[in-house]
């Protein structure tokens, strides 16, 4: 195993000295095809000579393996992302940030050097992009924003491949370790954040196989969520994963977790769903001659139009009647509203009067100046226009 330290000195950093690109293409040549080990703690330095390892690493021909043994920041990070695996220490930190240059001049000048930084940022991104999965729009605000990373944060992010922890592994961790290390890096960030590091993992198997059928089941319902679909019926929304048919789960609520009353539904199609048990019995289509027959029936077969025509206009009657449903129920609170508005106002004088409470104290009267007004009543016309809208509305 060939090893290859690009520590930061006094004088040097990624671009310089024993970090440039150059004694790195020297120390890959002597290494001759060998494993390589890359072992980075650096505060960055010059984008180009980043980009330039990172190919350098890319191309060579035996297995390079980057470790973040304290910090890889900046450019830095850049030469991490080019190992075939990515290791960082438990107490190592990775940061990415926008690309800068220092430079003056002109603004024709400083805008060509806003230009090339866009350029840059573009291909710091696309390595990042290629190493982790993400899109370029989670990639970039990462980028703009700064972002220091832990081993956890870098590893849930696909950052990196594994985090180096130098602690004795406790039983259930180590099980898991030895059957997951082969993994691809995609499932070994899944586990991870399963498992969660955090959580003290040595303990009994039955209490694990609760723990994870916990996270299953909240994996199950989030996703239940995300295929929810909503049917509007004559007796109210349906929910439903995926289409509606015979054995369908059929649900009253958006979270999916009350079944549906057994009952005949109409959809606004004009199709007939028979419920029981909160899945789907049958669904009649619109157009089937049979099907079951409601209140529409009494369009009689002896008129002078075509079967085809009737069913169309069958159907129409039930799209109308399932969006009614929907419009009596807000009639019905705005009938609620006007009601509770109404008793208001057939509160005899005194009731009203007595509910009026002032907090105005004459000059040197003995009245206590701590009285307080009651909430003011929900509705309170004030202007004589105002008293007339309302004695006009309440008498239709």
């Amino acid at each position: 195993m060939y090893k290859i330290y690009l520590y930061d000195t006094e004088t040097d950093n990624i671009g310089s000295g024993t970090l440039s690109s150059g004694y790195i293409q020297a120390e890959l040549q002597n290494a001759a095809g060998q494993d390589v080990e890359i072992h980075i703690s650096s505060v960055g330095g010059s984008a180009f000579d980043a980009i330039a390892i990172y190919d350098l690493l890319k191309k060579y021909p035996g297995k390079v393996t980057t470790y973040i043994d304290a910090l890889a920041a900046s450019a830095a990070s850049i030469v991490a992302m080019g190992g075939q695996t990515v290791a960082m220490s438990k107490y190592a930190l990775l940061m990415i940030h926008k690309p800068m240059v220092g430079s003056g001049g002109n603004a024709d000048e400083l805008l060509k050097d806003v230009q090339m930084l866009n350029v840059v940022q573009s291909r710091l991104a696309q390595i990042y992009m290629d190493k982790t999965g993400l899109d370029g729009v989670t990639v970039n605000s990462l980028i703009n924003s700064v972002t220091w990373m832990t081993a956890d944060q870098a590893l849930d992010l696909g950052f990196i491949d594994q985090i180096e922890d130098y602690s004795q592994p406790i039983t259930n961790s180590a099980l898991i370790k030895k059957y997951t290390d082969s993994a691809p890096a995609i499932y070994q960030r899944c586990i991870n954040k399963l498992l969660n590091t955090n959580t003290n993992m040595n303990i009994e198997n039955k209490d694990l196989i609760e723990k994870t059928t916990s996270v299953l089941d909240k994996i199950m319902n989030f996703f239940k969520k995300v295929v929810n679909k909503q049917t509007v019926t004559d007796k109210g929304t349906l929910h439903h994963a995926g289409e509606l048919d015979e054995g369908t789960e059929v649900y009253q609520d958006e979270d999916m977790t009350t079944p549906a009353a057994a009952e005949c539904y109409t959809t606004s199609s004009g199709r007939k769903v028979a419920v029981k048990a909160g899945k789907v019995q049958s669904v009649t289509p619109a157009d089937d001659p049979d099907a079951d027959d409601d209140d529409d029936s009494d369009i009689s077969d002896n008129l002078l139009i075509s079967p085809r025509k009737r069913t169309d206009v069958q159907n129409r009657i039930r799209s109308i009647k399932a969006k009614l449903h929907a419009q009596n129920t807000l009639l019905a609170e705005a009938k609620a509203a006007l009601d509770a508005a109404n008793d208001r106002l057939n509160k005899t004088r005194d009731e009203i009067k007595n509910e009026i409470h002032s907090d105005f104290t004459p000059e040197n009267s003995r009245r206590s100046n701590k009285a307080k007004t009651e909430p003011a009543p929900f509705f309170a016309p004030q202007t004589t226009l105002a008293k007339n809208a309302v004695k006009k509305a309440v008498s239709k």
